[in-house]
């Protein structure tokens, strides 16, 4: 793999918000890639339960508008919107939290582009200790499993993908896409000092270092 090509295939951007229910603030982390699909097959990749589970997670329940739905080892939640083969809304709850994903697909040229905006209340302590990173490696790393999956049909396992997360290659993937975070967040206002901060104890976090 070229590391740096499979990061620089991908764009970053964080926003804050202060537009909660009570105007409390918000982080959004957005994450977009073009694959070399079209956007009825991108769109059933990222819908299907059979083909989810090739490239990110088992996942069960019932993957339509208004059905809930639950990620093996991850989050569940529910379909709030649905649009195929455009786009799907959900709720995403883990460990006790509520944040918003609103996925996108849309023609780009002959292959069609992915998009995923994140949206979830701050907690002040997490987010000082981590940043926007905390989410986005996570979704970093669910991308280039889509690649590969689009790619060759196949895909890797959950087991395989977390074995090569800690191989020297899957931590000098992290680490990038962890300081490709960190320059989104300096982007959106954050000091470069404290946005580099941030993304070394994320990258840490995810390659045990």
């Amino acid at each position: 793999m070229d590391v740096q090509r499979e990061v620089d295939a991908t764009r970053r951007e964080v926003e804050m918000r202060l537009d909660g229910p009570e105007g409390e603030q918000r982080v959004v982390a957005r994450i977009a890639r073009t694959y070399p699909t079209d956007v009825k097959d991108l769109f059933e990749a990222c819908t299907d339960a059979d083909r989810i589970a090739r490239w990110f997670a088992p996942v069960t329940g019932e993957l339509r508008l208004g059905g809930q739905y639950q990620i093996e080892g991850n989050a569940g939640g529910t379909i709030t919107a649905c649009e195929p083969p455009h786009a799907f809304d959900a709720t995403w709850e883990f460990g006790g939290q509520v944040s918003w994903i609103a996925v996108r697909f849309t023609p780009d040229g002959e292959h069609a582009r992915f998009e995923l905006t994140h949206t979830a209340g701050v907690d002040p302590e997490f987010w000082e200790t981590y940043g926007p990173g905390a989410v986005g490696i996570g979704w970093d790393l669910g991308l280039l499993g889509l690649a590969a999956h689009l790619g060759s049909g196949v895909g890797v396992s959950p087991a395989e993908a977390e074995a090569w997360s800690v191989s020297p290659e899957g931590k000098a993937f992290i680490a990038a896409t962890g300081h490709g975070w960190a320059a989104a967040s300096v982007a959106a206002g954050m000091e470069p000092d404290d946005a580099a901060a941030r993304a070394e104890r994320t990258i840490a976090f995810y390659t045990g270092g």
